[in-house]
């Protein structure tokens, strides 16, 4: 049985909502790329390091699939703020190759 791109990239989310980061960092790609509206990040390891500080809460509005790119709308608690955030993941052989994030920073920028 094929296993769907949207599939994975949902595996990997509920597993860093239930801060269980070493099956999160199942579903990536050693070389893992991740560029967002703050910064970059360069390798699965470093990438999880920093969500198993961050400890963010996804709450998934819609999924959108076309082979192997997902484009999530969510949600995302970060400590405290909700903020409307849209993140476009790359498979490559079943696993997040990349993630590219966006959203307004406003709200976390805010003292």
């Amino acid at each position: 049985m094929e296993i769907k791109a949207k599939d994975i990239v949902l595996k990997f989310l509920n597993a860093l909502n239930a801060e269980n980061f070493e099956a999160a960092r199942g579903t990536l790609d050693d070389n893992m790329q991740f560029n967002g509206v703050m910064g970059s990040r360069e390798g699965a390891d470093s990438y999880i390091n920093d969500m198993s500080k961050m400890r963010f809460k996804y709450d998934v509005l819609k999924v959108f699939e076309n082979e192997n790119d997902v484009c999530v709308f969510y949600d995302i608690d970060m400590n405290g703020k909700r903020i409307f955030t849209c993140g476009w993941y790359v498979l490559q052989d079943e696993k997040i190759k990349s993630l590219r994030v966006i959203f307004d920073p406003r709200p976390i920028l805010e003292k």
